[in-house]
């Protein structure tokens, strides 16, 4: 079985930033999932799970509401290893043409006062919240992305180095 595309970037090497994770053609349309990283994986500690559960409702609803993107957006949710979230739009566009848009939904988190969609009707765990803990990380990675704006690592994967044999096959650690 291939390994997927998003495990072979080397996950030792990422820093917080916006990537593309891959393309897709659709039809004759093409779909690009992002890869929106707040933490760097296995060196520093994962996101709060309430935290994240909050970031989530926050900015889908902040992304689904902006009149520039909401007809582009398809998905926004949290990744299972709680590093970041992935952001699937229609179309491609580079990491650098989000940066705008990361970086105000982000900062649009300050102004929230109460999470979106967290009633029992709208959220399947809906006392999993935490707004506060959502604002810290959400500046966090806000004034990561200002301080790194002009740092290309934040828009590039590093990419994992295999082995390949003579016949074309990559080889992988066990």
């Amino acid at each position: 079985m291939e390994l997927i595309n998003s495990f072979s970037v080397d996950h030792t090497r990422i820093v917080p930033g916006i990537y593309t994770s891959r393309v897709d053609t659709l039809g004759e349309y093409k779909v690009t999932t992002y890869d929106i990283r707040l933490k760097r994986p296995n060196k520093e500690p994962a996101v709060d799970v309430a935290a994240m559960h909050s970031l989530e409702h926050i900015i889908a609803t902040y992304l689904r509401n902006s009149e520039e993107w909401k007809n582009e957006v398809i998905y926004w949710g949290p990744m299972g290893c709680l590093t970041g979230f992935y952001l699937i739009l229609k179309g491609s566009r580079t990491p650098q043409e989000l940066y705008e848009l990361m970086l105000n939904a982000f900062r649009s988190v300050n102004g929230v006062t109460e999470v979106p969609g967290t009633a029992p009707e709208n959220c399947g765990n809906y006392l999993m919240h935490n707004l506060e803990m959502a604002k810290w990380y959400a500046n966090e990675f806000a004034g990561y992305l200002e301080a790194n704006a002009g740092n290309g690592a934040i828009f590039e994967y590093p990419e994992t180095e295999r082995l390949v044999t003579d016949d074309g096959q990559h080889f992988y650690d066990s």
